[in-house]
């Protein structure tokens, strides 16, 4: 028996998660979570196998959340289920600590699998994300402006481009203003931008702007 813990903020989400693993046997669904700070209070406690984790919640998100996760619980599972397609956010979960990852557009025929694959010990990802993830290796050095940022500088970015503020950014990570700003400052160093619209002209190029959530 796999038992998982579901983190999504989104009721729906986890109420249509539950419908499709009622027909698994072999999967109990044990806790839920709605953000980061309830993730990190069921892993402290411990009695699950497998973290069935949305990439965007309230609070600690993202790749920081997965690696305070890892830290903390380094043996248990964590499978990744977000609505970001493009392989450079599952190159950076996987990189963090995720055995897997999957879109929940493909949730429905492939999420049973995952969660199969994931429990047993082995990746779940896409072909293309394995082929990002060899690229990175064989050519470590010919990378695109936005994967010279860190993993938290990639996170601001990706919110930045979406249209949220620096005041809503330093909310939902949970930092102050001006750790925001700073970011911004030198994301837009790094990445040889004088402007916000330089930086979503970038985003909209490279396939990098998050959906719009519900």
């Amino acid at each position: 028996m796999v038992r998982i813990v579901v983190a999504d903020d989104h009721t729906i989400m986890r109420e249509g998660l539950k419908r499709i693993l009622d027909g698994a046997a072999e999967v109990e669904i044990v806790g839920e979570a709605t953000n980061g700070f309830e993730v990190l209070a069921l892993v402290r406690q411990g009695g699950f196998d497998l973290l069935l984790l949305d990439l965007s919640m309230p609070g600690r998100s993202g790749v920081d959340l997965i690696r305070q996760v890892r830290s903390e619980a380094p043996k248990l599972a964590i499978l990744i289920l977000t609505m970001h397609e493009e392989e450079q956010y599952a190159v950076r979960a996987i990189r963090a600590g995720a055995q897997g990852y999957l879109t929940k557009e493909s949730a429905g025929t492939q999420l049973v699998g995952a969660i199969r694959k994931v429990a047993s010990g082995r990746p779940y990802i896409s072909t293309e994300v394995a082929e990002q993830l060899a690229l990175n290796i064989m050519a470590p050095t010919e990378q695109l402006l936005h994967k010279q940022l860190s993993d938290r500088e990639f996170e601001v970015f990706s919110l930045l481009v979406s249209g949220k503020s620096i005041t809503e950014i330093a909310n939902s990570l949970h930092l102050s203003v001006k750790t925001v700003s700073t970011h911004k400052t030198r994301i837009m160093q790094k990445m040889g931008m004088s402007s916000l619209s330089e930086m979503v002209q970038y985003a909209v190029a490279h396939r990098l702007l998050q959906p719009m959530k519900a």
